[in-house]
């Protein structure tokens, strides 16, 4: 039982993995920092995995558990994350490793998505992700019409700070 669940893991991770990098590369600002965080979200996905009863995609599942643990260990730190030992866990996922040469055309809208608050940044990555708006609030737990009004004013937002 243990051996299916895990191999169903494997599969769905390293399936949907980018989903962590692009978070890591929203939430962070090094290589270093990029890497804790994917360890942390690599462990709270498969932590939380027996939770997944497949009401929703695993995607929208996987956003919602790497987007509240990137929130959560940067309020709760200043930039310093707490990890958990990788070696402790009985499983090895083969990464692919992330090449950000396609994303450096990218950089101007990055810096300007890390000025923005924790929540606007979710908001922005998922729209960028082109996700429906239903899909956007389920993830975020918020209501399709607060997830609208809070995404016009984080691209407000947005706007004015790569056109101040």
């Amino acid at each position: 039982m243990q051996k299916d669940l895990e191999t169903k893991f494997l599969l769905d991770f390293e399936t949907n993995q980018n989903i962590a990098h692009k978070i890591c590369r929203i939430y962070t600002t090094n290589r270093d920092a990029h890497n804790d965080l994917f360890q942390e979200i690599t462990i709270q996905v498969w932590k939380n995995y027996p939770k997944f009863r497949g009401d929703s995609k695993f995607s929208t599942w996987m956003y919602r558990v790497a987007l509240n643990t990137a929130i959560s260990l940067y309020r709760k730190s200043t930039r310093t994350i707490k990890t958990q030992d990788f070696s402790d866990v009985a499983f090895k996922i083969k990464t692919t490793p992330y090449d950000d040469t396609e994303e450096i055309q990218l950089k101007a809208l990055y810096g300007a998505i890390h000025k923005l608050n924790d929540i606007d940044k979710a908001l922005i990555f998922l729209y960028l992700e082109d996700k429906p708006y239903k899909e956007i609030s389920e993830t975020l737990g918020i209501t399709n019409v607060n997830a609208r009004v809070k995404m016009n004013r984080a691209k407000e937002k947005l706007k004015n700070i790569l056109n101040p």
